[in-house]
Parts: structure tokens; C-alpha cells; sequence
């Protein structure tokens, strides 16, 4: 028997809508849902455990992956099936969990999972557009306890019209690439890429993808009515004990404003409020500690946050110190390391990142293989957090999905301002070797002076700052440059890059309800402020790009040859390219594009460089008839001379077109590395054979009577 399904439309344009089902897949799942759009279809299931884990906090996975069967394609490798997830999964993944993480209730500590599948892949739509609306989606229609359904959404901007949810197509010829996420009252998060647009001009995008968002919701909301919303479960809610938790902030919420109003540096701070956390363990019995310790440093907790976020709001005074629109004090460094192509040191406050450069071939280019995209960077960053970067020793277990995050969010805001005819595979990596408040911003900064150093001839210089916010509910304190700590216990996070033109970056968590335009806008605008003085720091160290590459950095020469002479090139079984490569200390990369070869010579020494190209220019050396050709006599015969226009390229200047009289011997009139100069006629049709002639260009004697 076929189930019984319940289905929502939401309309993007007069051409476009989306379709969200549900009782038809899926079914043992808490939650589930079929997302569409044009051939796009999207999976989503929520599940929770029943019991809650033994951690502290809410055990979320959102798990986001691409099927290549829904492109109709096989996963490469040994095994062809699908492994461990790609870069763009684990975007996507971080995108939704989010906006959904806050919207828990905080003492719900059950093991949750949400899972979205692309099932049929559509080229003409991007996935990671509709996961948040179908993880929100499955959520809603659970039993799940759930403050609100929330959507994400693309926002673009073609020919200076905002689209909705564009295609691949249409993103390459927008200046605005933002996803929006958002509840029905206010924007919970915000991430994108800009062609340097203004604070005023982001605002509104934002409010455009929010529009939208509601009507997403509306259709949640009406399919969960349809499709009988199940009640919220009943869940183990965690310990309290409201009197043990006034007690814990009336003996450390005064002390705790004291340590925060001395404006000590970290090391000194926490050292002092640790000594305050064992003060105040001391005024309770042993029997207490062993019942309710949990409960006294969860509440210690609770009474630093009150005290720091008072601190801010009532007297205008940070941890550190400083006013709420102070940078923290800075000192950059180029070509610090003397083997790289380019490097520099950027250190902000405790907050410290060291880049490097390395240019390559686009042999070197990242390639990109997954069942919605495939194509190749010839730009990308790497960014590394090690554990000692906080002063913390912990096992390393690969690249982890912040530092996924945080690297790509600096190559988002550098890859804007890269040149259109960089000839190089560009790598940066950013070491972060201290930490203490946005890393991903001081990689920004760090890249922008290693990209100058390496002589790459970016448009403008980047900068980034990380701003937040701390708000009662009636007054409000927007931070630039925010510590850790501030991050922590700050009710935003909001990084933005840019140029002295506009925003190129920016990712942004809200995690309070119905922040208004207004203040965002006041944000971003004290945000510029910030990332111009920054921007200062960094022109005071290198004032522009270096006029070209280091001299122990690999040249790049380009050369574009007619496609029948590739193979010629390369020779057979790749023999005369590698002889090439070899004598002259170069790489050279050959491509097909179109009705050309592209080539790609790369070499530290120009002289090499230069061999190499003159030997691909005398295998691809072709004679025009009617030209004058200084040749160089290389060979003697009875009936002519072998001469040779460039290396590997000879013909026969036949004793006849010698001269205008009669040669008896050539060699009365040549000789072996003679240089002369010829004229060339093409093929014979006498001989079928080429033609040159040395007497063509010899005055003719006048004949006698």
C-alpha cells in the first residue's frame, strides 16, 4: 500500500519553486523530509536518543553528504564509494549545525543526530542552498524539542538584481555569494563573499535573503499542521538548585568584577579567577562538593559571564582594558623566512599567525572531484591551529572541521583581490602560532602581507577584524577586536574582511533573538573603522606588492603553440620534454585549450628559461614563403649546402641558387658556419621539396650580347 504523503510549494519566482514532502522515505526516522528543486532532491532526517548521554552538553552531528549517483557518476579511487567528506561537505555541515545548535533547549543533552543526503543532483542548483531548510524541516516535523524552524538561503546579485538561491552559472557573474540563515524574528547566521560592496549594500542583501526566509518557514509550519505535528517529548532535564545557584553568584559575582575591572593580560587573569574558583569551592563542606560540585562550578560559571558582560555594558571596560573600539596593539613582518616564495608574521594582541607563499605550475592546482563540482583552484589556503597555540597539549587528529572552516573563510576574503592573469598555482598556509581571539582574521592579515612579499600583484591590500556584542536587552556594547573570552560570552561573532573599497569576506553567529538592522549596521560600519586602521598596519609594512618574485622563487613564462605541434613538443614517449626539463633546470607543463597548447615553463634561473623557450620556439618554427631568413650553413654537399634556419630546422640550398653564375664547387663559395642570408619560396612543385634561394637576393648580372 502506497503511504500517504503531505506536500508544501514555495514559489522562488516565475520559474523556480521549491517542493518539501513528507511520509514517503524515512519513516522510522524522528523526522523526515524530501527537499526539491528542478532535479535537486535533499534527504533529511532528525533523530534523538531517548535517554540523555552523560556529557554536559547537547551530543549534536549534522552530517551533510553528495551521493555520485545523483550525478550519475562512480566515486574515484580504489574502492569507488564514497568516503571520508570533502571540503565543501564540511561547509555545508558547519553552515547548518550553526543555526540549528542554539535553538535546543540547554539542558538537553541527548545524543541528536541530523543527516541531509543529496539524492539526484541538479547543475542548475546548489545543494548547500536548501540544507538548512531541510534539516529545519525534519526537526520541526519531530517530536524533537526545538525553540523554532529556521531556514537558510543563497543571495546573489547579477546586474545589480538580487536572486535567490542562483545557479553555478549565474554565481560567476555575481558580486555577492551569501548564505543567510534565519528564524521567522531574526538572522541567526550570515557567511559570504563580496566583490568589495559597502556596509549598506551587505545590509541589504541580508534583508532581501531574510524576505525569503519567512516564506520558507510559513511552508514548514503548514506542513507540519498538514502532516500532524507530533507533541514535543518529555526529556531527563538537568540537575539545578536555584538556591545553591543565587548562593555561588552572591559569593563570587563582586570579586569576579573586581578581577575584570583591573584589565590584567590573560595569563594573570586566569590565574586569578582560578584562585577565586577554589575561594569559593572552600565555602562549602566536603560532602556538598562531592554532591553538588558540578552544579558549584557550573554556577561559578554563570556569575563570571553576569560579571564581565556588567563590566562591558555599565562601565564601558573590557578584560583587557581597552574602549570598545580599540585595536589591540600590532606588529607585522615580511620575508622573515628566507627559503620560502613569500612569508610574513602578523601578530594582533596574544593572537599571532605566520604565512607562507609557494608558487607553482597548475600542475599544483587543487583539484576538486565531487558529484556537484569538479573543476580545479590554482588559489587555495591551508590554515593549521595546533594545540601549544593556546598553551594546551592535546592529541592531534588531523584537520579539523573548524580549521576547514576558518581557512576557507580567509581564502573567500583574499581570493577577490587575487589578479586575473596571476600566471602561478598559488598555496598559502597559515601557521597559527598564538591565539587568543580570531586567528582566521589574523590569517587574513598575515596572507595579504605574504602575497605582497611574494610579489603577487594583488588588487588592493586585506585586512579582517572580529567583531561582538554584548546586549541586556535594553542596552547594548558592540566590541571591536574581541578576546576569546568576549567571544565566549558575547551574544555575536561577526568577522568581516575587506579592502579600503568594500567587504570581501565576512561569517557571522547571532545567538540572541531579534537583533535589529540597526544596530548590524552600526556594527559592520564600526567594523570598518577597525579593518582600515589595520589596514594602515599592514601598508606602513609593505607599502605594495614587490615588483616581481624572489630571485630563489620559480619564474613563470607563458607560451601558447598551434595544437599540431604538442606532440612535437613532448616527443615520443615524453622523450624531448624531458630531455628539455632536465638540461635546462625547468617544469614545463603542457595543456590543451581549444585549437592551442598552453605551455607553462617554470625555472628559478631566467637564462634557463630563456633555452627552454628557444627550444620550443625552433621546434614550432615554421618558414613563411617570401621572407628573408639569415641561415647558417651547418653541411657541404657536391650538389648544394645543408643550412639551418634554427636548430633541427635545415634545408637544401641547392648549388644552383647559389649565384647567379655558374658554382663549380661549393666550396668556393661556402663554408661549414658561414651565416648568409636566404630567401624562401615554400615547396617546389618541380621537386616537392622546400625551396630557398641565396642568388634571389644577389643583384643579377646583365647578360651578355
Amino acid at each position: 500500500m502506497k503511504p500517504k504523503t503531505f506536500k508544501e510549494t514555495i514559489k522562488l519566482d516565475d520559474n523556480r519553486i521549491i517542493t518539501i514532502e513528507t511520509g514517503k522515505l524515512a519513516k522510522q526516522a524522528d523526522g523526515s523530509v524530501v527537499v526539491t528543486m528542478g532535479n535537486c532532491m535533499l534527504l533529511a532526517t532528525a533523530v534523538s536518543s531517548r535517554h540523555a548521554s552523560q556529557v554536559d552538553f547537547l551530543p549534536l552531528t549534522v552530517d551533510y553528504r553528495e551521493k555520485f549517483a545523483a550525478a550519475g557518476r562512480f566515486p574515484g579511487g580504489f574502492f569507488k564509494r564514497e568516503a571520508r567528506p570533502s571540503n565543501d561537505e564540511i561547509l555545508t555541515m558547519r553552515l547548518v549545525d550553526r543555526v540549528l545548535r542554539p535553538l535546543f533547549p540547554k539542558d538537553y543533552h541527548a545524543e541528536t543526530q541530523i543527516m541531509i543526503q543529496l539524492m539526484s543532483n541538479d547543475e542548475n542548483v546548489m545543494p548547500d542552498s536548501l540544507a538548512g531548510l531541510a534539516a529545519s524541516t525534519a526537526i520541526h516535523l519531530s517530536d524533537l524539542p526545538f525553540e523554532y524552524p529556521i531556514s537558510e538561503v543563497r543571495v546573489g546579485r547579477i546586474g545589480g538584481k538580487m536572486v535567490i538561491n542562483p545557479s553555478k552559472n549565474q554565481l560567476e557573474n555575481s558580486d555577492i555569494d551569501m548564505i543567510i540563515g534565519a528564524s521567522m524574528e531574526s538572522v541567526a547566521m550570515v557567511e559570504g563573499e563580496f566583490n568589495e560592496i559597502s556596509e549598506k549594500e551587505m545590509v541589504e542583501a541580508i534583508e532581501f535573503g531574510h524576505n525569503a526566509i519567512k516564506k520558507q518557514i510559513e511552508a514548514q509550519i503548514s506542513l507540519g499542521k498538514k502532516a500532524g505535528k507530533k507533541d514535543i517529548r518529555s526529556y531527563e532535564e538537568e540537575n539545578s538548585d536555584l538556591n545553591l545557584e543565587t548562593e555561588v553568584i552572591k559569593l563570587g559575582y563582586k570579586k569576579a568584577y573586581e578581577i575584570a575591572k583591573k584589565g590584567l593580560d590573560r595569563s594573570d587573569r586566569n590565574n586569578a579567577f582560578n584562585d577565586l574558583r577554589e575561594e569559593i569551592m572552600d565555602n562549602f563542606s566536603e560532602e556538598i562538593i562531592e554532591e553538588k560540585g558540578d552544579l558549584i562550578s557550573k554556577y561559578t560559571g554563570t556569575a563570571f559571564k553576569k560579571a564581565i558582560r556588567d563590566l562591558v555594558i555599565k562601565d564601558g571596560i573590557r578584560l583587557d582594558g581597552r574602549k570598545n573600539t580599540e585595536i589591540r596593539p600590532i606588529w607585522c613582518e615580511t620575508n622573515y623566512l628566507p627559503s620560502t616564495h613569500g612569508s610574513s608574521i602578523f601578530s594582533r594582541g596574544e593572537t599571532q599567525a605566520l604565512a607562507t607563499v609557494t608558487l607553482g605550475t597548475s600542475r599544483e592546482a587543487n583539484i576538486i572531484d565531487s558529484p556537484t563540482n569538479q573543476g580545479e583552484e590554482t588559489f587555495y589556503l591551508h590554515y593549521n591551529f595546533p594545540p601549544f597555540s593556546t598553551g594546551e597539549a592535546r592529541p592531534l587528529r588531523g584537520t579539523s572541521r573548524r580549521e576547514i572552516g576558518h581557512g576557507n573563510l580567509a581564502q573567500r576574503a583574499l581570493k577577490k583581490v587575487m589578479p586575473e592573469d596571476c600566471p602561478y598555482t598559488v598555496r598559502i598556509v597559515s601557521e597559527v602560532l598564538e591565539s587568543n581571539g580570531s586567528s582566521s582574521m589574523a590569517t587574513v592579515c598575515a596572507g595579504t602581507l605574504a602575497l605582497m612579499d611574494a610579489g603577487i600583484q594583488i588588487k588592493n591590500p586585506v585586512s579582517g577584524i572580529a567583531m561582538g556584542l554584548i546586549s541586556d536587552g535594553n542596552n547594548f556594547a558592540i566590541l571591536s577586536d574581541i578576546l576569546g573570552d568576549e567571544d565566549h560570552l558575547g551574544d555575536m561573532d561577526f568577522k568581516v574582511t575587506g579592502t579600503e573599497e568594500g567587504i570581501t569576506a565576512c561569517q557571522m553567529d547571532i545567538k540572541i533573538k531579534g537583533l535589529s538592522y540597526e544596530i548590524l549596521t552600526t556594527a559592520l560600519n564600526q567594523a570598518k573603522e577597525g579593518r582600515i586602521k589595520i589596514l594602515n598596519e599592514l601598508i606602513d609594512t609593505i607599502k605594495e606588492p614587490n615588483a616581481s618574485v624572489k630571485p630563489h622563487a620559480p619564474k613563470m613564462i607563458k607560451l601558447t603553440i598551434p595544437n599540431e605541434f604538442i606532440g612535437a613538443v613532448i616527443g615520443p614517449g615524453g622523450k624531448v620534454i624531458q630531455e628539455m626539463q632536465k638540461e635546462t633546470d625547468t617544469t614545463i607543463v603542457i595543456e590543451e585549450n581549444g585549437d592551442q597548447g598552453v605551455i607553462e615553463i617554470l625555472g628559478v634561473n631566467q637564462e634557463k628559461i630563456d633555452s627552454a623557450i628557444e627550444r620550443i620556439n625552433n621546434i614550432i618554427f615554421e618558414p613563411e614563403v617570401g621572407k628573408v631568413y639569415e641561415v647558417k650553413v651547418i653541411k657541404i654537399l657536391d650538389f648544394g649546402a645543408v643550412v639551418e634556419f634554427v636548430p633541427g630546422k635545415e634545408v637544401l640550398l641547392h648549388i644552383s641558387e647559389i649565384a647567379w653564375e655558374r658554382t663549380n664547387n661549393v666550396e668556393d663559395v661556402l663554408k661549414i658556419g658561414d651565416k648568409i642570408e636566404v630567401k624562401y619560396f615554400g615547396i617546389d612543385p618541380k621537386t616537392r621539396k622546400q625551396k630557398v634561394s641565396r642568388k634571389a637576393l644577389l643583384e643579377r648580372p646583365e647578360r651578355k650580347k
